[in-house]
C-alpha cells in the first residue's frame, strides 16, 4: 500500500529553492530533477527507499518548504520523517545562514551585486561523499550537461529503484553495486575506459574496507586533498570538487576547472584568458567562502546577470 507523509520545513532565511535547484532543471525525473517548482529525488530513509518531493510555499526571506514522502509498505515513523528532513537539510544547507557570506563579500563590488541578485542561493550538495566523488570523476574534462546525463544513466543502470503509482524511480548506485557491475558495464553508461576504471577502483576500495569517505568529513581540508589525490584517477581538482559537493567545504576552490576560469574571467577580468593561479588570487578576497562564491558566479552566468 502506498504511504504518503508531508513535513513542513522552515529553513534559515534567506533561501530560494528555485535558484538553489538550478543545476537540476534538466535532470531525469526518474532520478533527480527540478520541474514546475518541485525538486524530486529518491532518498534512503531508515534503510528503505523513498521518493521525495520538495516544494516552496514561502518567500526568500520567509522560506517554508513542503516535503512530501512516498513509498510502499508501513507508515512513516516520526524518526523516518526527521531523517528525510536531515537529508534535505544537508543537500540544500537549510540550516546554514548566508548572512556571514554576504557580509564578507560586501567589499567586493562584483560579488556584492551577485549576492543581491541571487539572494537565497545555496550550493546544492550530494547526500554522500561517495556520490560527490563519483560525480566529480564523471565530470572530468566534459561539459556539465553531458556529465549529468551520464550520472543519471549510472543511477538507472545500477541504482536500486522504487515504484510509486506505477512509475519507477532510481537511487544513486552504491559502491557495492558499482563494484559488482565491473568496468565494462560501468563503461556502457557512456564513460571512457579510464573513467570506468577509476569509478570501479573507488568502489573496490570501499567494498574492501580500505576507504571510508564519510569519515573524511571530520578531517582538515588539506589532509582530505592528500588522501583523495592518492586514489587513482582523483587529482586535486576532483578532490576539491568532491569536498565542495559532498562535505560543505566552501573554503576550497577547484580553480583548474575550465568553466570556473571562464566565469571568473568574465566577471573580473574582462573575458581574457586567465590561469588557475590568477583565479586563486582573485578568490582570496572571498576568504572561507571561495567555493560558494564560485557557485554564485556560475549561477550568475546561467541567469545572465550583468555586472
Amino acid at each position: 500500500m502506498l504511504q504518503i507523509a508531508t513535513v513542513v520545513i522552515e529553513p534559515l532565511a534567506p533561501f530560494d529553492l528555485e535558484l538553489s535547484s538550478l543545476v537540476f532543471t534538466e535532470g531525469d525525473r526518474k532520478v533527480r530533477s527540478f520541474q514546475n517548482g518541485c525538486f524530486s529525488q529518491v532518498i534512503d530513509v531508515g534503510g528503505r527507499l523513498v521518493w521525495a518531493k520538495l516544494t516552496s510555499k514561502g518567500c526568500v526571506d520567509n522560506p517554508k518548504l513542503i516535503l512530501e514522502l512516498q513509498t510502499e509498505g508501513v507508515c512513516f515513523s516520526d524518526i523516518e520523517k526527521q531523517q528525510a528532513v536531515d537529508v534535505f537539510s544537508h543537500i540544500f544547507s537549510l540550516n546554514m545562514s548566508l548572512e556571514p557570506f554576504y557580509s564578507h563579500v560586501n567589499g567586493d563590488s562584483v560579488m556584492a551585486q551577485l549576492s543581491r541578485e541571487l539572494r537565497g542561493l545555496k550550493f546544492p550538495t550530494a547526500p554522500t561523499v561517495f556520490e560527490s566523488l563519483i560525480d566529480a570523476i564523471v565530470e572530468q574534462q566534459i561539459s556539465i550537461k553531458v556529465a549529468r546525463s551520464i550520472e543519471d544513466r549510472l543511477a538507472v543502470m545500477f541504482g536500486e529503484s522504487i515504484v510509486v503509482c506505477g512509475e519507477r524511480f532510481f537511487a544513486f548506485p552504491s559502491a557495492d553495486a558499482l563494484f559488482a557491475a565491473g568496468v565494462e558495464r560501468i563503461r556502457q553508461a557512456g564513460l571512457s575506459l579510464r573513467k570506468a576504471e577509476y569509478i570501479y577502483g573507488v568502489a573496490k576500495l570501499i567494498v574492501d574496507g580500505d576507504l571510508n569517505l564519510e569519515l573524511l568529513k571530520e578531517w582538515d581540508s588539506k589532509d582530505i586533498v592528500v588522501v583523495l589525490d592518492n586514489i587513482r584517477g582523483v587529482g586535486v581538482w576532483t578532490a576539491e570538487l568532491t569536498m565542495l559537493r559532498g562535505m560543505h567545504r566552501f573554503d576550497v576552490l577547484p580553480a583548474d576547472d575550465f568553466g570556473l576560469l571562464r566565469v571568473i574571467s568574465h566577471y573580473y577580468c574582462g573575458g581574457r584568458k586567465i590561469t588557475a593561479v590568477e583565479a586563486r588570487d582573485i578568490a582570496e578576497a572571498w576568504g572561507m567562502w571561495k567555493g560558494l562564491a564560485a557557485f554564485y558566479l556560475i549561477a550568475a552566468e546561467v541567469k545572465r546577470v550583468v555586472c
